[in-house]
């Protein structure tokens, strides 16, 4: 990996370092990450999955990503909101998934935060990217340097604090910007990753709720 972030592929092409040449890491980095997202079931599994991430990899979470949809109903948050003690109980004997009471507590919870908030503001995808980031509140170059500098941002610190005023939790700011970044809110594949432009041209066209 150069300084940049930035390494280079068996295909020749350039990528942000993170994925390590793994192929699911790489899939997920070329196909996924940062591409934007206005669809409520995915944006609601993304939040509960980086809380799940808390303390961990965001590989070993994405590895297990089956097993956790499997776990909680495709994480539809009509269904998951209905989920007792005999399912947390379920989950708590998942070997698929991680079995921390406390982030399976909160994916409950958080399901039927996720109904009073689309109640609210008619979509989740509204209420999320109503906090998209304009053009003054971004870097003029995204490098490795900002990156590492950025694990949070005000607009992550505001979300963050709005959520866990309506009773979300594990929603810190570091968890909230990583969703951020993953479901295409901010673009930040680094400069000279083959990917930056591609995303770029698909938020450019995302018709925003």
């Amino acid at each position: 990996m150069s300084e940049t972030g930035i390494i280079i592929g068996e295909d020749g092409r350039s990528r942000c370092h993170w994925h390590a040449n793994l192929p699911d890491y790489l899939r997920y980095h070329d196909e996924e990450w940062g591409r934007p997202v206005t669809d409520d079931i995915r944006l609601f599994e993304k939040i509960c999955l980086e809380g799940f991430q808390s303390g961990l990899s965001w590989l070993t979470i994405l590895r297990k990503r089956e097993n956790f949809r499997a776990a909680f109903s495709g994480f539809d948050f009509d269904k998951v909101a209905l989920f007792g003690e005999g399912d947390v109980a379920r989950c708590l004997a998942d070997a698929g998934i991680i079995r921390h009471r406390g982030k399976i507590v909160s994916t409950i919870n958080n399901a039927k935060r996720a109904i009073e908030l689309k109640d609210e503001f008619g979509s989740l995808a509204h209420y999320f990217w109503r906090y998209e980031p304009g053009h003054n509140e971004r870097p003029a170059v995204v490098d490795r340097e900002h990156i590492i500098a950025n694990p949070t941002t005000p607009t992550s610190m505001v979300i963050s604090k709005d959520l866990k005023k309506r009773g979300w939790t594990f929603v810190g700011p570091t968890t909230v910007y990583a969703f951020m970044q993953a479901m295409g809110l901010v673009n930040d594949h680094l400069e000279g990753c083959f990917c930056r432009p591609e995303v770029e041209s698909m938020r450019t066209a995302l018709v925003r709720p």
